[in-house]
């Protein structure tokens, strides 16, 4: 069965109606790093909730900048460290997306997951996955219709748009690119964004039976309908019209998954650095020199 992705999105099931709000970001602090200077947000992503948002951008620019997306879990792990603290963050080290495209040139931006946002009170560890459960919870007891991938998907949007309205970015040249959480949302919003020229996912689980897909917080009881339906990742991918995508493969996606992306037909760089859960240097960097290609 051909997907399409009008079929994706009703599953998805985004609500202009329910997220008619004011989304005027503010701007609540600036600081300095090595070569980039950086701004903090607090953007409305809700009647009545906020996502924390940091933006990067090189201090050594022309013109206008190439833009990208970086979902994650929360903004600093994208930096490795905590920018208002200079603390450190060690085990995000060697995955600070953030960091190493905006080395590249690129205006870069990240924000919180609606597992910290939409339950704003919720005091619990930022990595607790009972707070995912909550928060899971709580967005399926107000909106039935949705899902949490909608909800990511949907944030990531409001990110999409802060940045395509900065004056200093080039929203004709943007891409999305993220690790494990972070790539199941890239390869989302990559696919079902159109202002987006290319993808990067790290290991994110390109098969539905690869990852945890059936969790609250990505698609919980609608994947039996997605499988039922005859959808899956490839066919998401076909939708796209050849849009450009970096694999980079080493505990949950495998030359399984490599066959996933061939059999979509697309333009594709599959790195299958096969060395576990997050890619080594050489790998990410083949995955942004793809990026920069595209562009």
């Amino acid at each position: 069965m051909e997907n399409t992705r009008q079929q994706w999105l009703s599953l998805l099931t985004a609500d202009p109606e329910y997220y008619d709000f004011d989304r005027t970001p503010v701007l609540m602090n600036t600081f300095e790093g090595d070569g980039f200077i950086g701004e903090i947000y607090r953007q409305p992503n809700g009647k009545t909730t906020f996502q924390r948002v940091i933006l990067l951008i090189p201090k050594q620019k022309e013109g206008k900048l190439p833009g990208a997306v970086i979902p994650f879990y929360y903004p600093e792990a994208m930096m490795g460290y905590d920018p208002m603290t200079n603390e450190r963050l060690p085990y995000f080290a060697g995955i600070e997306m953030m960091l190493h495209l905006v080395k590249r040139g690129f205006a870069v931006i990240s924000g919180e997951s609606y597992h910290l946002t939409y339950l704003p009170d919720d005091s619990s560890d930022v990595g607790d996955f009972s707070r995912w459960k909550r928060a899971s919870a709580a967005l399926n007891a107000d909106r039935p219709e949705w899902c949490g991938m909608g909800k990511l998907v949907f944030d990531t949007s409001l990110l999409t748009d802060l940045l395509c309205a900065d004056s200093r970015v080039d929203p004709e040249k943007l891409v999305i690119a993220g690790h494990s959480l972070g790539g199941k949302i890239a390869f989302y919003s990559g696919c079902l964004d159109d202002r987006f020229g290319a993808i990067l996912c790290s290991d994110f689980g390109m098969g539905f039976e690869m990852s945890n897909w059936s969790d609250p917080w990505y698609w919980g009881e609608k994947l039996k309908t997605l499988k039922e339906n005859g959808m899956d990742h490839a066919g998401l991918l076909r939708t796209t019209g050849n849009k450009p995508i970096c694999l980079l493969a080493g505990e949950f996606d495998t030359e399984e998954s490599g066959a996933l992306i061939r059999s979509a037909d697309s333009n594709f760089l599959f790195v299958h650095h096969a060395t576990g859960h997050r890619p080594p240097a050489d790998a990410l960097n083949l995955g942004y020199d793809f990026l920069e290609k595209q562009l």
